[in-house]
């Protein structure tokens, strides 16, 4: 194995397989990026962990095909640390020389026939949007559990009814719904899938803004979701289990509403929240003109706030967890916030508004429940 890339192309496609390394790899092989060169002039890239992989390829000036296994993790330094000159790469018995400039180094190989095969990217469902795709995932994936003792709770669930389709995430305190369109390659395409929200929050933010090609598997065996952008492809397993009937949380309808300028109460909130102790909330009294926050309960530190707000119906107040209602807020993308009340108990719905009296940005809705206030 031969061939000599530009510096660049190498540690994007690089980086991008890296993804997929295992923090503690079961088999020592998993370690490793999979090298292949092929008399065509293109080298293929991959690495897998069981759960997921990934694969990058790009043109290269190929002197003579083969393949190699090298550790995953040197590689990644290696390229990242290289001159913005070209790269030589050689296979020389049972290792691989990388040259470029006055750099050299040398990388033992692994055993490349222990490798295992990577899962084949599924069927192609349809084209979505980069932009908005990863736009949408950044939106919901705040909203996903961190906690794998409810390994479902730490998944997106995928919604696709034809040309829409509904992200939702929740860790039993927020809940987050976000529906975008796309264009799926049959128009009756109906499905649902559970995928782990780092693996798509990475996945996406990897792909660009270009066009996106999903690939979903729902049949026997293993199901699987696949993204596939500019010579990048990766794929994952599904997250397996029931995941709850979250839809329902948000309300019909909100009796009392109050609109919020986005960026004031951002501000507010990170200021007052400067002496909320850890666990504890950030209140928020909301009356006719005005929303005044306080946090800090002991005589070391309190803190409040006013800022302008347009009620209707009745006053109300409510407590959050700082850093739920900050990450709902910065989710939104949206000049003002319109918040819905139920009671002072219920979870209270977070959407956008492009004005104080204009139309609700529906695709994106945010729910998040109160912290009881002690009498």
């Amino acid at each position: 194995m031969k061939f000599t890339v530009d510096r660049d192309v190498l540690a994007d496609a690089v980086a991008w397989t890296s993804r997929a390394l295992p923090a503690r790899p079961p088999v020592p092989v998993l370690a490793g990026v999979r090298i292949e060169a092929d008399a065509q002039g293109t080298v293929r890239l991959s690495s897998f962990d069981y759960e997921v992989s990934a694969r990058g390829e790009f043109p290269a000036d190929v002197d003579d095909a083969g393949e190699a296994l090298v550790s995953g993790r040197l590689l990644k330094e290696i390229a990242n640390a290289l001159p913005h000159k070209p790269v030589e790469f050689s296979l020389e018995g049972t290792k691989v020389s990388v040259k470029c400039g006055a750099s050299r180094f040398t990388l033992a190989t692994m055993p490349v026939d222990q490798y295992p095969a990577l899962p084949q990217l599924p069927e192609h469902s349809g084209v979505l949007d980069g932009a908005t795709f990863q736009q949408a995932v950044s939106q919901v994936t705040s909203a996903a559990s961190r906690d794998d003792t409810l390994p479902i709770l730490t998944g997106v669930r995928v919604e696709i009814e034809g040309s829409n389709i509904s992200l939702l995430a929740t860790d039993r305190y927020r809940l987050a719904l976000r529906e975008f369109s796309w264009k799926p390659s049959k128009s009756d395409i109906s499905s649902v899938a559970l995928l782990k929200a780092k693996v798509l929050s990475d996945t996406s933010k990897a792909l660009g803004a270009g066009e996106v090609t999903l690939a979903l598997s729902s049949g026997q065996g293993i199901d699987l979701v696949g993204f596939e952008a500019g010579g990048l492809v990766t794929t994952s397993t599904l997250l397996d289990g029931d995941y709850p009937q979250v839809r329902r949380l948000f309300p019909d309808e909100s009796p009392i509403t109050a609109v919020v300028k986005t960026t004031e109460l951002i501000e507010a909130t990170r200021r007052v929240a400067l002496v909320a102790e850890r666990n504890s909330a950030v209140r928020l009294a909301f009356s006719e003109g005005e929303v005044r926050l306080d946090a800090g309960q002991t005589d070391d530190a309190q803190a409040s706030e006013s800022i302008e707000c347009d009620l209707v119906g009745d006053a109300i107040t409510v407590a959050f967890n700082p850093q739920y209602l900050l990450d709902g807020l910065g989710a939104l993308g949206s000049e003002y916030v319109r918040l819905g009340f139920t009671q002072d108990s219920k979870p209270v719905e977070f959407v956008g508004l492009a004005k104080p009296d204009g139309d609700v940005a529906a695709e994106f809705r945010y729910l998040l429940v109160p912290i009881r206030i002690p009498s």
